[in-house]
């Protein structure tokens, strides 16, 4: 197996990952680190990985944000919902 292709198995297995699991790994990894555990090679891999997972996992977040929506009263004096706004 090629280097190329283990990053593309990689990155797809990264992608069918659910947020808590690419969370809980991240949050492995990072402790690894601040340990400083393994060679320099093991820490370098294991940052990239982490990268990968972290921006995984912000994009998790940002598609749940997406399908929040706000339960308002309308000027009807009737439940209505829209978009939930982070700003």
């Amino acid at each position: 197996m090629t280097e190329n292709s283990k990053a593309v198995d990689n990155a797809a297995a990264i992608q069918a990952m659910s947020f808590e699991a690419a969370l809980a790994e991240l949050k492995m990894i990072v402790e690894r680190l601040e340990q400083g555990e393994g060679k320099l090679d093991e820490a370098i891999d294991a940052y990239d990985r982490g990268a990968k997972l972290k921006a995984h996992c912000e994009s998790k977040l940002r598609e749940a944000q997406e399908k929040i929506e706000k339960i308002t009263i309308g000027p009807d004096g009737e439940p209505r919902t829209e978009p939930f706004d982070v700003a």
